[in-house]
């Protein structure tokens, strides 16, 4: 494949992930007693962090996003474990992270063979 297509895989799992977030936390499922912008800062905010140089293809950032979706997996399978009415979502949650994970990954493999 083309390095073209492992960043698209990583959009396709950042924009997935970024926005299960935004609609588990606020429509889906939302806390009863704790404050939602709280919530969203702790899950939404550390994906905005490498967003700008993700977004132009930039290497180092594009390898920070392979570490940042792993602690999204390991809740994940937190949640798929724990939560059976959340375990699509939970499940979703997995397919975005890895999605992330790997495209993010192999697109900087590919960058950097050639």
């Amino acid at each position: 494949m083309q390095r073209i297509h492992y960043f698209y895989a990583t959009l396709l799992g950042f924009f997935g992930l970024f926005f299960l977030q935004l609609a588990w936390h606020t429509l889906l499922f939302p806390l009863i007693g704790f404050p939602t912008a709280l919530l969203l800062v702790m899950s939404v905010g550390p994906l905005l962090l490498p967003f700008r140089g993700l977004l132009h293809g930039n290497l180092k950032s594009c390898t920070w996003m392979t570490y940042l979706s792993l602690p999204y997996f390991a809740h994940g399978v937190a949640e798929a474990y724990a939560s059976q009415t959340e375990r699509p979502f939970a499940v979703l949650e997995i397919a975005f992270s890895l999605l992330l994970c790997f495209g993010a990954g192999f697109y900087v493999y590919k960058t950097e063979k050639t």
